[in-house]
């Protein structure tokens, strides 16, 4: 999707940059992740916390899901790196800003960042204009994903070694594909350097949700159906890891909200946690 104010900003991946901004500034502390470089990144109107999907009680659970997807990922390529992992491609980036956030631990790896050419333009150039820059261990790698491009094979154009361990991490992806695409983007991953690790986001069977998050599930499916970008596929748990397997990963779990909820929000008493609806995958080559 195009943002009309931009021609080239995903309006999704702006969305996600506003929901993590949002947690740090009306959701009370600890904050599960800070991270308003995304919303200097969008520059939306002044007015921008009183858009409809903005509001913080209506979007609390996704936004609670949000921040955790983030903050496991990023505690992972910090727990990877420490282990001698060299490499983090990051497929779908949006506005990620672990590389702008995170230079202490990003510059110490190669940083491949693989999205459309569109978007990622736009980024590059919102970041030179914001003073970030674009630091030689981070390599931004544009894929028209539609017109069947080989992600893999523009990543090892962009320096990309498929020959050492990498995190690989999806994230709010796999909804919009159908399950023959997320396969044909598992296989790659399997088959790169033993020690390599995937995230990847998945979306469960709405029968699967909560009542109470039933209903807000059921209004984000048919937004995304009216605006062109509608969720494609959906995973019990059982389905996902099966299919990660037959991908070829030698080991695989899954890792659930209420795994997120036990690290991540024990202890709270404002109620914001993210729903069930939204699992990962992590799987090791």
């Amino acid at each position: 999707m195009q943002d009309e104010k931009s021609g080239a900003r995903d309006s999704t991946a702006v969305r996600v940059a506003l929901w993590r901004a949002l947690h740090v500034q009306v959701d009370p502390p600890p904050h599960v992740i800070e991270d308003e470089i995304g919303l200097k990144l969008a520059a939306p109107d002044g007015d921008w916390r009183r858009r409809p999907d903005m509001d913080r009680h209506s979007t609390s659970l996704f936004r609670a899901s949000i921040v955790a997807r983030a903050r496991f990922i990023e505690d992972l390529v910090v727990e990877q790196a420490g282990r001698g992992v060299g490499q983090y491609v990051i497929l779908g980036a949006g506005l990620d800003t672990f590389a702008q956030r995170r230079p202490e631990i990003a510059s110490a790896l190669q940083v491949f960042e693989v999205d459309r050419p569109g978007p990622q333009a736009w980024k590059r150039r919102r970041l030179t204009e914001l003073g970030f820059g674009i630091p030689e261990w981070l390599r931004f790698v544009p894929v028209d994903f539609e017109a069947g491009g080989s992600w893999l094979e523009r990543l090892k154009a962009a320096g990309f070694d498929a020959g050492r361990p990498s995190v690989v991490a999806s994230t709010g992806v796999s909804l919009y594909l159908t399950k023959e695409a997320i396969a044909a983007t598992l296989r790659p991953v399997a088959a790169l350097a033993p020690g390599s690790t995937l995230a990847m986001t998945f979306i469960l069977p709405m029968e699967m949700a909560d009542p109470e998050e039933r209903i807000v599930f059921e209004a984000a499916v048919k937004g995304a159906r009216a605006s062109g970008t509608p969720f494609l596929s959906f995973f019990t748990p059982a389905e996902m890891l099966a299919l990660a397997r037959e991908a070829g990963f030698r080991e695989v779990r899954h890792v659930s909200a209420a795994d997120l909820i036990r690290r991540y929000f024990a202890g709270r008493v404002d109620g914001f946690r993210p729903g069930k609806s939204e699992a990962l995958l992590v799987a090791t080559t």
